[in-house]
């Protein structure tokens, strides 16, 4: 069976609970994101290192935001690590987003950038409670506009947004988290979608972690596979 657009979120800081996720689904998947808890963990760093020969992305979720400089830097001292993506916020500023791209052409040419916009545990009401009376669609759309200025190679959006995200770009690549077989056990997320209707919609990736990795996640991926049928 040939790999599905789908990076597996390990969300733990138990190293090797991590690769038996990854042992028990990287045949079928494009990729593994790992976040911060994973990162900041004891040996986190070292850890990341030992699945780059997993035939799989290595996807590196830090949603990096600060000056331009300093985003800069740290992008600069993760170049020992070599993975395939790395996340930053795009309401950093286009300014940041610019050292950021800088970062990785001087440092990493496989590396690509992904601009988060809106995350999915926020709804236009949150917005609003942060003072702003721009809808959700909206703002990713302008966030996706500065990433553009600034030659970021793809979006982490909602599926909700991702029509939006394509009318800035149609050579974003688009990376939807948020993505559940079913409305059951949605935790924190708010603005989710089915793998199936995701892709659709035209993400080009998904990032999906509790229906893979809670229980058991060499029968989960099947049921995730069959999903997408």
């Amino acid at each position: 069976m040939r790999k599905q657009p789908i990076f597996v979120a390990v969300d733990t800081n138990n190293i090797k609970r991590a690769k038996q996720i990854v042992n028990a689904t990287n045949k079928y998947i494009y990729g593994v994101k790992f976040g911060l808890e994973f990162f900041c963990s004891k040996q986190g760093r070292l850890a990341i290192k030992q699945f780059q020969n997993k035939d799989v992305k290595i996807f590196l979720d830090l949603k990096l935001k600060d000056i331009p400089n300093t985003v800069y830097k740290a992008i600069r001292s993760l170049k020992d690590l070599r993975v395939d993506y790395l996340t930053i916020h795009a309401s950093g500023g286009l300014e940041m987003m610019k050292a950021a791209k800088k970062a990785q052409s001087e440092t990493n040419k496989k590396l690509k950038i992904l601009a988060v916009t809106i995350l999915t545990s926020l709804t236009n009401k949150d917005l609003k409670q942060m003072g702003s009376n721009t809808s959700v669609e909206t703002q990713v759309q302008k966030l996706a506009r500065t990433a553009k200025l600034a030659k970021i190679h793809g979006i982490v959006c909602s599926a909700h947004e991702i029509q939006k995200v394509r009318k800035v770009s149609k050579s974003f690549e688009i990376v939807v988290p948020g993505i559940r077989i079913s409305n059951k056990n949605v935790a924190d997320q708010k603005r989710i979608m089915t793998p199936k209707k995701a892709l659709k919609l035209g993400a080009t990736h998904l990032v999906i972690g509790r229906d893979i990795t809670q229980g058991n996640p060499k029968n989960n991926i099947q049921k995730v596979l069959k999903a997408l049928i």
